[in-house]
């Protein structure tokens, strides 16, 4: 059960060792830091403009067009042929894909991105996985710790699954969608090509091909 396989596609990422096929796919946060450290290559093989901070454990391959103002702090890995747009911070312990956009105003830290996945615009992934070509809609937020500070658990409806994990917010399947301005609470499993309405506030497991819909109700008055 929460097989990596069940949620992503391995072929669309250079790091498939990050993920034991017998393990939970979130046993693969506490495995990234330690990847990194016998693994990266630290060099820059495309343009680096006026502006951009990178530090020394980062390694970002050939075509990915970085803009003025993003920081990239490290320890991190980002593919072939990505977008890192102005505003970006990459924080320590990030893996991204090859042909992934990481926008303005976004933040990351711990996580694995795979292939084509985009995040934006104004987003937060603390301790997160996206599947190939997963799309985070302009302001998603996938928190990464508990209120309380515990232990973050699973939640699949019929029983609470132990993690160990004091934080971990999101594993975000394959093609999914997650709308605008939605909150994806820690400990979250989002199933392939699922859909996160917009304004929506989730915790728990949701089913690949499954639609999480909110809808407010409003009402129109005359101004006083």
């Amino acid at each position: 059960m929460f097989s990596p396989s069940d949620y992503l596609d391995l072929s669309h990422t250079q790091h498939g060792i990050l993920f034991p096929a017998d393990e939970p796919v979130w046993t693969t946060l506490t495995r990234i830091e330690s990847y990194l450290e016998f693994r990266l290559r630290r060099e820059i093989l495309t343009q680096v403009p006026q502006g951009v901070f990178i530090g020394e454990d980062v390694f970002i391959d050939e075509g990915t067009t970085l803009e003025p103002g993003a920081v990239i702090r490290g320890p991190a890995w980002i593919g072939k042929n990505c977008v890192i747009r102005a505003g970006c911070y990459i924080r320590e312990n990030v893996v991204v894909g090859n042909g992934c956009v990481l926008g303005n105003s976004c933040e990351f830290k711990n996580s694995v991105i795979f292939d084509n996945a985009e995040v934006p615009h104004y987003n937060y992934v603390g301790d997160s996985i996206l599947g190939y070509k997963a799309h985070l809609g302009a302001g998603v937020v996938l928190s990464n710790v508990r209120l309380d500070r515990g232990e973050v658990r699973v939640d699949d409806g019929k029983k609470s699954h132990a993690t160990g994990l004091r934080k971990f917010g999101a594993v975000i399947g394959d093609h999914a969608e997650i709308g605008c301005n939605s909150v994806i609470n820690p400990g979250s499993v989002i199933g392939r090509r699922s859909v996160v309405y917009p304004l929506s506030s989730f915790s728990g497991v949701l089913p690949a091909e499954s639609i999480i819909k909110t809808r407010q109700q409003q009402v129109v008055v005359p101004r006083a």
